[in-house]
């Protein structure tokens, strides 16, 4: 099959043929169709998160199910799914008390006396976040997967596989919005677009999209956004208090800066909740006032949206379908996979929301 391999960090990927293993008993092998690019692969790529090279990027994806292994029963040949990176294995406290997205079992991945899932000339190549969707194959443990309905449009459902799952999750689970609050997502890409449409969905009162994009802001009031801050124009932080007549109930950081994150919890009114979205570079530190932590603001992170996937991305796909959830916007570009490396370029820069690469069905 063909993949996009990382070798190097801030190298270009290359499209190379592997080989794929044959499913184990809990492994489902999976057809890619379509394979979202997210910024997270770019901060893989230039090594601002290590990961073991050579490897292939990609992990926001949906697809149909090739052949199953001999102890899976909930999909089998011809289902149409949607990937996810928080692969739980269902028997560690973090599964058992409900935090199944913290879940760090090596249960869902083979054992290093195993055949590597993917294979390079009997050379393993390492898989990316429990799935490696650059690829035309991904073969994947059965709980990093979830089943859903046929009428979902294949490139609409891999945008859920991860930013709409994380940005969406976010406020709904990890920060847990209220009806009537007054919101401020930092950061317009995809993420934050689908927590701004998560925060519309939770009857939030107020919700201030921020961003240096004009484009991206007017995206964000398709989405939900009740008003815009340009940050490149003006001092956001006090832009968003005076919009909201004295700070936030709850501010999300969607780009992974130190700067923005010291904003989310600025922007708040006392008793708010700042949560992280972003990937912040590993080693940097986030400096906040210790004396306003008095007034009950707080500040948290959050992984892939708090998710419980198997029950979140079925209802995501229903929202969509009766047009609570507004994907159709967020697809800047289709492409092929050899136009992978352009689609993270772009990511760079910021101008843009999602590229979706789509394999020949």
């Amino acid at each position: 099959m063909k993949a996009a391999v990382l070798r190097e960090h801030n190298k270009p990927l290359v499209i190379e043929e592997v080989q794929v293993s044959k499913p184990g008993p809990r492994e489902v092998l999976v057809r890619t169709v379509a394979a979202g690019v997210c910024h997270s692969d770019v901060h893989f790529m230039d090594g601002s998160y290590p990961y073991m090279l050579p490897t292939i990027l990609g992990h926001e994806s949906a697809g149909i199910v090739e052949e199953v292994g001999s102890s899976v029963t909930y999909v089998k040949k011809g289902d149409h799914v949607i990937t996810c990176l928080s692969a739980f294995c269902g028997h560690c406290d973090k599964c058992l008390t409900g935090h199944l997205s913290l879940c760090s079992s090596p249960d869902v991945s083979r054992k290093e006396d195993e055949e590597s899932r993917l294979i390079q000339d009997s050379n393993p190549i390492h898989q990316f976040l429990n799935l490696s969707s650059f690829a035309e194959m991904m073969l994947i443990h059965e709980h990093a997967l979830v089943k859903v309905r046929e009428d979902m449009p294949f490139d609409r459902a891999a945008l859920i596989g991860c930013s709409t799952t994380t940005g969406v999750g976010a406020v709904f689970h990890t920060a847990g919005v209220e009806p009537g609050s007054k919101v401020a997502v930092i950061g317009c890409g995809g993420v934050g677009l689908a927590a701004i449409n998560g925060a519309a969905i939770a009857g939030a009162a107020e919700i201030i999209a921020v961003d240096m994009v004009d484009s991206k802001l007017e995206l964000a009031k398709a989405l939900g956004a009740t008003h815009t801050v340009n940050a490149g124009n003006c001092d956001a932080v006090g832009e968003v208090q005076e919009l909201t007549k004295g700070g936030c109930d709850y501010t999300f950081e969607a780009i992974g800066l130190k700067a923005t994150a010291e904003q989310a919890f600025k922007m708040l009114g006392a008793g708010g909740t700042a949560t992280v979205i972003g990937m912040i570079p590993v080693g940097t530190m986030i400096e906040i006032h210790g004396a306003e932590l008095l007034s009950e603001k707080k500040i948290q992170g959050s992984n892939m949206g708090s998710n419980r996937f198997r029950v979140d991305m079925p209802r995501f796909v229903d929202f969509y379908l009766s047009g609570k959830l507004h994907l159709d916007q967020m697809i800047s570009k289709h492409i092929k996979l050899e136009d992978v490396n352009d689609a993270l370029q772009a990511l760079k820069t910021g101008q843009e929301a999602r590229h979706v690469i789509m394999f020949d069905q």
